[in-house]
């Protein structure tokens, strides 16, 4: 049985220039370079920082020069703390900083002489409490600790104080609530900080990866003027424009589908992660969000001109980005135009609608309004993007100092 052989002239322009881009990224290794890099380097990493999630029992030291009841009562409170475990109890700083700078605890505790008498006065207790900051949630867990003893004690004394405070103590204490009001972190019981940050980081890696992948490849287009062979060609312009912008696009589909595997998939199982949205739900929102970012991308091409300078253009917004979507700061409470912002870049609704279907088990009918605006995006983006290549091959980039 014969196999008829497929000539590569026979196939659609589309699929050759795929094939053509597909090459181009596998043969550039400073391409490569950001693709590893951002996607699998920065994904481990950044799961693997805060992998704990919440962070227990921090070993901290402390060094009382108060002796006093009091005193003591605090140190106890603090170790009852779920945050913190006091390791060592010290007679000097010299002892506890070494301690600190082996690594034997995280966190130094120094009470004063006055740490009593001035509390006992209804005067403000200074204190300091020493943390390093190498690690970010050991260094949250602390701060909270320290916060929860102090907000008991000042309740647990209040009222016995009353007759000995100062007018400035009685003052203090009208102004203060009384009612307490204990809040539970929706979706995130634990209030861990990786459940909170990572499924929006993982979508603007996507984002981030994609355009500069993109911006990198269409500089390099630029400057070895890879685009004047498709310009020779005897063919409608509008129609040339379509097979590149669809054959492109089509290689970053491909990459970025298995990408996702890695980001959405193994990334949640690796590090526990929650990650309650299904496949389905998953492909219908990331389909139009990677075509969206591609058609963007190439949209922009017209303005890069070499392959490096938009990198750190892009890598700058990455925060702003968290901010847009609503994850850290609701939308409600945006001004117009931010919001207007929001629904410009796909990066903002599709994190929005991510996190709602990994973290709050939201429907696909729930995430409507995203996957509308990811899909006008998408619409729109090619259209601009058949245009910007529609004017590219019409320039021909016959010159390099071409700058149409």
């Amino acid at each position: 049985m014969c196999v008829p052989m497929i000539r590569w002239n026979s196939l659609p322009l589309s699929l050759r220039v795929a094939w053509r881009e597909l090459q181009a990224i596998a043969t550039s290794y400073s391409v490569l370079l950001v693709l590893v890099g951002g996607v699998f380097v920065y994904g481990l990493l950044y799961n693997y920082m805060y992998a704990p999630n919440v962070v227990r029992e921090v070993p901290v030291a402390v060094v009382d020069h108060s002796h006093t009841a009091l005193s003591r009562q605090y140190v106890r409170w603090l170790d009852a703390t779920p945050d913190v475990a006091v390791a060592y109890e010290l007679p000097d700083m010299v002892a506890a900083k070494s301690l600190m700078t082996q690594g034997e605890v995280f966190g130094i505790l120094y009470l004063p002489r006055d740490f009593a008498t001035l509390f006992y006065e209804g005067r403000s207790s200074v204190y300091p409490f020493y943390a390093s900051t190498d690690a970010f949630l050991y260094y949250e867990a602390m701060e909270r600790a320290n916060l929860l003893v102090m907000e008991a004690m000042d309740g647990d004394y209040r009222t016995t104080l009353l007759p000995f405070l100062s007018l400035q103590g009685l003052a203090a204490v009208a102004t203060q609530s009384p009612v307490t009001v204990v809040g539970t972190a929706l979706y995130n019981p634990i209030e861990g900080y990786g459940v909170y940050l990572i499924p929006s980081v993982l979508m603007i890696i996507i984002f981030q990866t994609l355009m500069m992948l993109i911006a990198m490849m269409s500089g390099r287009e630029r400057q070895q003027r890879l685009l004047a062979p498709y310009a020779c060609l005897r063919s409608n312009h509008t129609r040339l424009a379509l097979s590149l912008v669809c054959g492109k696009s089509l290689t970053y589909g491909m990459l970025y589908g298995v990408f996702s595997l890695f980001l959405m998939g193994a990334l949640p199982l690796i590090f526990d992660i929650p990650h309650a949205a299904s496949g389905l739900s998953l492909t219908v929102l990331l389909v139009p969000y990677i075509f969206s970012t591609s058609f963007l991308g190439l949209a922009l091409s017209r303005w890069y001109t070499d392959p490096e300078a938009p990198i750190l253009f892009i890598a700058f917004f990455s925060i702003g980005l968290i901010f847009l979507s609503g994850v850290s700061f609701p939308l409600e409470l945006m001004p117009w135009y931010w919001c207007a912002v929001h629904y410009i870049i796909p990066a903002a609704p599709a994190t929005l609608a991510f996190v709602k279907l990994s973290a709050m088990e939201a429907s696909l009918r729930d995430i409507a309004p995203e996957l509308i605006a990811l899909c006008m995006q998408t619409v729109a983006y090619f259209l601009l993007a058949v245009a910007v290549y529609r004017r590219k091959l019409k320039c021909g980039y016959s010159s390099p100092h071409e700058k149409g």
